[in-house]
């Protein structure tokens, strides 16, 4: 048997006492406690293991600590490991130890194990405090890499919006949204697109963010007895703009930044209520070329960002034995075309 340290009896102690003070703290504090409970831990684990102690008392620990607290979870070697594990991440990171200490325990796990980069965990961590995100959300938002997805969103809102409101409007909107959950065939058109959105519309604010609220579909415009029509519209409570969503199932056309431009100038002028900001204009298009929205953005006068979508296609064991759009498109034009 593994002989233990002289004052390994002590430690133990000092731990078991930790957990009788988080237990009764705990029923005040919802989990906030607890997490913090195991950042002690992985502080007194981290001290102990750099004064010599070998890496397998944290099974001994493990093993005590379970045969006391029968019944309690979060003591196996594995999770004190991960304790260990966070705490040296996070303690010479103020911004990371207070978000730790706000979110669930599990996040956390899902955080570090995952990210290495440290701006995407600060990003995570942030936005999980924030929105509240659901550890599956999580999970799904790190595996689409959402991060990325919200630096590389086009916009020409440094030319249309106040630099010290720029942080604030990009960190709102992302290059490419997930739509999965909309169960959409892989050709389909824009109001079925629409009709999806709206069908699922708290799925689709869960995917936006939570400050976005619904106000509407095909939103009606009038100037000189004509009509426009928004695709959808939204109000962000944070911004305080209107939020005009235009659907294209197509890859972005320069016209199309035209058309929301001159949506955006109406809603600006017979919509807006005075201590409103300026609204805000995004194309949800199938695909893009970024060169062509660059330019075609440079055109508008309001602000304009251009995103894309995606969702699940099939298998490609199966999808690879199906036309294309392109060449689905030409058999409806000619039925004796034939695919390769």
């Amino acid at each position: 048997m593994e002989q233990l340290p002289s004052n390994y009896h002590q430690t133990l102690l000092e731990l078991k006492e930790r957990i009788k003070l988080a237990h009764y703290k705990s029923l005040s504090l919802v989990n906030t406690e607890m997490i913090l409970m195991y950042l002690d831990f992985g502080k007194v684990i981290s001290e102990k293991l750099e004064l010599g102690w070998g890496e397998g008392i944290v099974d001994h620990i493990s093993r005590d600590l379970r045969a006391e607290y029968t019944g309690v979870k979060g003591f196996s070697p594995r999770n004190l490991r991960r304790m260990k594990l966070i705490f040296e991440e996070v303690k010479n990171n103020s911004i990371w130890t207070q978000a730790v200490s706000k979110i669930p325990w599990g996040h956390s796990n899902v955080i570090f194990s995952k990210v290495k980069d440290s701006e995407k965990r600060t990003f995570y961590l942030l936005k999980c405090q924030e929105r509240g995100w659901s550890r599956a959300v999580l999970e799904e938002e790190i595996k689409f890499d959402s991060f990325t997805k919200i630096n590389d969103f086009q916009n020409n809102f440094p030319k249309t919006i106040e630099e010290k409101k720029l942080i604030d409007y990009r960190l709102e909107f992302k290059d490419e949204y997930n739509l999965s959950f909309l169960n959409l065939e892989d050709i389909h058109s824009e109001r079925e697109l629409e009709n999806a959105i709206v069908n699922n519309i708290t799925k689709t604010l869960g995917q936006f963010g939570n400050d976005f609220a619904f106000m509407g579909r095909q939103f009606r415009l009038e100037l000189d007895e004509k009509e426009y029509f928004i695709d959808i519209l939204f109000y962000h409570r944070k911004l305080k703009s209107m939020i005009a969503i235009e659907l294209k199932t197509t890859e972005f056309k320069p016209e199309h930044s035209q058309q929301l431009n001159w949506y955006l100038q109406l809603l600006d002028k017979t919509i807006k209520y005075p201590e409103d900001n300026q609204s805000i204009g995004i194309l949800l298009c199938k695909t893009k070329s970024k060169l062509t929205v660059e330019y075609a953005l440079e055109m508008a006068n309001k602000p304009i960002g251009v995103a894309t979508y995606n969702y699940h296609q099939l298998p490609k064991g199966i999808a690879k034995y199906l036309p294309t759009e392109q060449e689905f498109e030409k058999i409806l034009q000619n039925p004796n075309t034939e695919t390769n």
